[in-house]
């Protein structure tokens, strides 16, 4: 009974092991850092320039992750959330307010990336959809 005992146990604590392990991998698709490369018409110079970046490290108790984005001189944060069958929910957004020279890039961000409902990953790269067919595309920060 005693090794019946021990084994269950030792079953459950490497069961708990693996698990905990498979959620930390599933997370770590997204849960980067990522530079924008492609979004509306903006090149991917205009991207770069301005240090287009979304950083989604900073994972939340309630199993949200905390955002922040830098699109020219301003930062941004808000609140995301990646669901199954690959879908996304962004809230909360907001920035800081300082007069930048230039601010398209800041303002088409802002007025789509919260109706931003689904993303896809496909190797270094994250692409963010909404229901109208916009679309942002990401290169993880960490991938040369």
């Amino acid at each position: 009974m005693k090794n019946i005992l021990s084994f269950l146990s030792a079953f459950f604590i490497l069961n708990l092991a693996v698990s905990c392990s498979t959620a930390k991998l599933n997370n770590q698709h997204y849960q980067r850092e990522w530079m924008l490369v492609s979004f509306d018409g903006f090149t991917k110079e205009e991207l770069v320039k301005n240090k287009a970046e979304i950083n989604l490290t900073a994972p939340a108790t309630d199993g949200k992750i905390r955002g922040t984005a830098m699109m020219g001189c301003n930062r941004m944060f808000f609140t995301s959330k990646f669901k199954s069958k690959n879908k996304v929910e962004f809230s909360g957004l907001g920035s800081t307010l300082m007069a930048c020279q230039e601010m398209n890039l800041e303002t088409e961000f802002t007025k789509v990336f919260e109706k931003m409902t689904r993303y896809e990953i496909n190797g270094h790269f994250l692409t963010l959809y909404d229901d109208k067919g916009t679309q942002m595309q990401f290169i993880a920060a960490d991938w040369d």
